[in-house]
């Protein structure tokens, strides 16, 4: 019979009694050997042997579990040892001393190792040890004599688990504290958070909402711009007071050999302010072309920087320094000017007549949209009276005499029309 079990608890918790105590010499087993730094016994020579003079046990027997097996299978993962479950085998020493206590008469005095030793015919060593496993497991009590009484399983779970379990609440209590501690800051770290987010803004994208500083921005702007400038202007004819603001500014861009770029609607070329302009800036070398549909208003300056409106507010404006919004609003002003006429300031017969059907195709087209005069000249730049002339030509021209049927005609001339 092995004596593993009762071995390494006494190697983890402590004998309360030693052999050399008792007096007696004993079989240590394997586990028990004395051993170097390095883990490794220090003698050969079976310890058994060398203590007690009897033969080594036969190589056939099953060996013991090594030290750091059996300290791992005895702690938990806070390296508190934990008790052992009870054995199967009846011939375990704690199964035998617990289950001799428990058979005792109450009338009897209490049992000592010895007593127990002689009524189990066991080692005194061997009794030693479990019953220090037991006391260690809480099964056992010692009386003021020193000899041992049985303790109930659910008595000496009480006793063995309390104070784990009072360390276990200890420890969270001191877990929550910690955390209401960190968790303090967390307003500190969201303001800290909520900086960066406004300075990243403030640095990508700035609301101006005085027309004051609009136009400081944009005369700095320009004031600093190198390579070129990306102007976008719909709505027809400009007020002749923005005009002659912008002149001087654009020409003095221009003298510095700075790109300029301007798209206007088809109605600014019936602006004698904006012809002026035009031709004032186009001997500088300003290219200047016009579309017939409404377009979005913008600034962009050496492609790093744009200026856009606000909606619904005429006063302000919004300074956009984001690489990727920049490059799209880029790529998005070179594709109308890839579809814009080429503003002539010398009046060309045969270009008028051109540009005023395009005018009056596209006011066909919004007309089958649905839209009304006053949204269709807000999005052509045209006055409400010239847009509403311009749909009394095309109704004449269908000889419609409603809207509706103006629409109606337009869209079955459409069906009609030959497949590309």
């Amino acid at each position: 019979m092995t004596m593993g079990r009762s071995a390494w608890l006494i190697r983890l918790h402590g004998s309360k009694r030693t052999p050399s105590q008792t007096g007696e010499k004993v079989a240590i087993p394997d586990i028990l050997r004395a051993q170097g730094d390095d883990g490794t016994p220090d003698s050969a020579v079976p310890a058994d042997t060398a203590s007690a003079g009897t033969a080594p046990e036969p190589t056939g027997a099953a060996p013991e579990p090594t030290a750091p097996a059996a300290i791992e299978e005895a702690t938990g993962a806070a390296g508190t040892a934990l008790p052992a479950p009870p054995s199967e085998d009846p011939e375990d020493p704690l199964t035998r001393v617990y289950t001799c206590l428990l058979a005792r008469d109450p009338a009897r005095p209490p049992a000592y190792s010895a007593d127990l030793a002689d009524e189990l015919e066991l080692p005194l060593s061997r009794v030693e040890s479990a019953v220090s496993a037991l006391l260690d497991m809480g099964l056992l009590r010692r009386t003021p004599e020193r000899a041992v009484l049985p303790v109930a399983p659910d008595e000496a779970v009480q006793r063995t688990l309390g104070p784990l379990e009072r360390e276990m609440r200890a420890r969270r209590q001191h877990m929550e504290r910690t955390r209401e501690q960190l968790m303090a800051f967390m307003p500190l770290y969201e303001s800290h958070l909520l900086r960066l987010t406004h300075l990243r803004q403030a640095e990508y994208v700035e609301l101006l909402t005085d027309l004051r500083a609009v136009r400081e921005a944009i005369t700095e702007l320009g004031r600093t711009c190198e390579r070129e400038v990306m102007t976008a202007q719909p709505g027809g004819g400009r007020r002749a007071e923005v005009l002659e603001e912008a002149v001087a500014r654009d020409e003095e861009l221009l003298r510095r050999g700075v790109r300029m770029r301007v798209l206007y609607q088809h109605t600014a070329r019936f602006s004698s302010g904006t012809c002026a302009y035009v031709e004032r800036v186009g001997r500088l070398g300003a290219q200047v072309r016009t579309l017939d549909d409404e377009f979005m208003r913008m600034l962009v300056f050496d492609r790093s920087t744009a200026v856009i409106p606000v909606p619904d507010d005429p006063h302000a404006a919004v300074l956009v320094r984001e690489p990727h919004v920049v490059a799209f609003m880029v790529g998005a002003y070179e594709r109308l000017w890839l579809e814009a006429l080429p503003f002539e300031t010398e009046w060309d017969r045969q270009t008028i007549m051109d540009i005023s059907d395009e005018l009056k195709q596209t006011i066909v087209r919004l007309l089958t949209e649905g839209l009304t005069d006053a949204a269709i000249a807000r999005r052509l730049g045209l006055s409400v009276r010239s847009c509403r002339r311009h749909v009394a030509d095309v109704m004449a021209a269908l000889g419609a005499e409603s809207r509706f049927q103006a629409g109606y005609l337009l869209a079955q001339q459409e069906r009609e029309q030959p497949g590309p």
